[in-house]
């Protein structure tokens, strides 16, 4: 008579066998349109904000306030996530952040003035929040082990495709129909992503709840928050009262947030997880190939626009290739991931990305269309490769039990990783047009030195690359114990 783990594992090895990926389309396709609604949202009005300061006839700085205000709520909300999930369900909870989120974009599209875009950009964000790390534990969960791989490889698709098509389409929108339609295209986006949800996403049943970190709950949102909102201020001036403020208290409700985290017997985010040697390995892998990558992401639109004055739309063609080496690159990935594991497609995907964008450092006034499409196709199929391949590793380095409330840790310091980066890189960027701009003397020597500040900026950014191709050398197969009793 066998034992019931022995029973268990060959029941899920038959399982595995008979898997098809098929099997998991309309699920899958529920949790891909709504991430897919929010990253693309994101993108979209970055170049949008132009025509936001003309159409409501006021600054720069205030119409910043609808991407940063968005950015907070999105920060703050997503330590929620985890427990929001055990106590309400997962499926409800997504289906009630995508109905928030697309409430939104709604009223987005009906401000008549900056403070009621500022206010339904708050909405937004908060419903936007807990879509990806919902949705990704819900993948995870849908797969079987060894076909993880695979399902995130196609779940990843929006989250790199997603950036890319972003300006394509906010630019045609806003050039040939106006702005108010880059929110009400989330209107069909989001109910059909509703309507898909409620029908086939299964009711996973949440963990226990037992009591609410209070003291968790006030905290991970003000630090996620006021982090983010420093470092967004630092791309102005890092020795702001602003930007001190936000990092200072950010900073201190963060190490309150940890000390709490790591006493709670149920916390909010568990940190305990960084226990995990080989999860501990992955995350900072993946810290570092996200500040070489979202450090630059909204760098290369400015060249394209202010160096080399190609539209808005014009842009987003030119950015089209980064997306279709992602797409072509990341199912790749996901199979050979769950084949040879994450290191193999990582070191590839990092030195294609450390050469895109040392190529990309030398680009000149005359480069070749050609060059710039072929070094933006290479950046995305490094990005399909080692995206994926990381976001798997991280995934299964976890304790099984505490997927719901890893994503969330996941999902926050990704985006504070990335606020840094491009305040960071904004910030070296201006720095260095200001010393090379001082040093020329008519209108082609101040575009030359325009274009070399870019391109120091972008060597930097292949430099943090070198250093995560190093580091993927080091990363192993997670060896995860047999039970799940949630402790690494």
């Amino acid at each position: 008579m066998s034992s019931p783990s022995v029973s268990s594992q060959s029941t899920a090895q038959s399982q595995s066998k008979d898997f098809s990926i098929k099997q998991l389309f309309a699920p899958l396709m529920a949790v891909i349109i709504g991430t897919f609604m929010v990253i693309l949202d994101s993108t979209a009005v970055n170049v949008a904000v132009p025509t936001l300061v003309h159409y409501f006839d006021t600054s720069l700085q205030v119409i910043q306030w609808s991407v940063t205000a968005y950015t907070l709520a999105l920060s703050a909300v997503i330590p929620l996530a985890g427990w929001m999930s055990d106590k309400f369900q997962p499926k409800r909870v997504f289906l009630m952040s995508i109905g928030l989120f697309t409430l939104g974009s709604i009223l987005c599209s009906l401000a008549r003035t900056p403070e009621q875009l500022i206010l339904f950009r708050v909405i937004q964000g908060l419903g936007g929040g807990m879509v990806s790390p919902i949705g990704t534990a819900m993948v995870y969960r849908l797969a079987p082990p060894d076909k993880r791989g695979a399902v995130i490889g196609m779940f990843g698709i929006p989250m790199l495709l997603a950036p890319a098509l972003g300006p394509v389409l906010s630019g045609w929108l806003v050039e040939y129909v106006n702005w108010q339609w880059i929110f009400l295209i989330n209107l069909p986006i989001g109910i059909m992503g509703i309507l898909i949800g409620a029908k086939h996403l299964p009711s996973f049943p949440g963990n226990t709840a037992s009591s609410l970190d209070i003291r968790g709950m006030v905290l991970g949102p003000l630090a996620f928050a006021m982090i983010t909102f420093g470092v967004s201020e630092g791309g102005v001036s890092w020795t702001s009262p602003r930007t001190l403020t936000g990092l200072a208290v950010g900073g201190a409700a963060l190490l309150l947030f940890i000390a709490n985290c790591l006493r709670h017997p149920q916390p909010l985010m568990e940190l305990r997880v960084f226990k995990t040697a080989d999860f501990t390995r992955g995350i900072i892998n993946l810290w570092i190939m996200q500040t070489a990558l979202f450090g630059t992401v909204l760098l290369f639109p400015l060249l394209l626009q202010q160096i080399k004055f190609y539209s808005p739309f014009q842009t987003g063609l030119i950015m089209l290739p980064q997306a279709i080496g992602a797409m072509i690159f990341m199912p790749m990935a996901g199979k050979l991931f769950d084949k040879v594991g994450a290191r193999p497609p990582l070191i590839v995907g990092m030195t294609l990305i450390s050469a895109a964008l040392f190529a990309m450092s030398f680009l000149k006034m005359d480069t070749p269309l050609v060059m710039i499409l072929l070094a933006l196709f290479f950046l995305g199929s490094g990005m399909g490769l080692s995206m994926m391949s990381l976001n798997t590793h991280v995934l299964n380095a976890t304790p099984p039990a505490l997927v719901s409330r890893v994503t969330p840790l996941t999902s926050a310091t990704q985006q504070v990783v990335s606020s840094f980066a491009i305040a960071g890189f904004t910030g070296v960027l201006s720095s260095r047009l200001t010393a090379n701009q001082a040093q020329s003397s008519d209108a082609a020597g101040l575009l030359q030195g325009s274009m070399a500040a870019y391109g120091e900026t972008f060597l930097l950014a292949a430099c943090i690359a070198l250093v995560g191709l190093a580091l993927s050398f080091f990363l192993r197969r997670p060896q995860l114990p047999s039970s799940e009793t949630g402790k690494p």
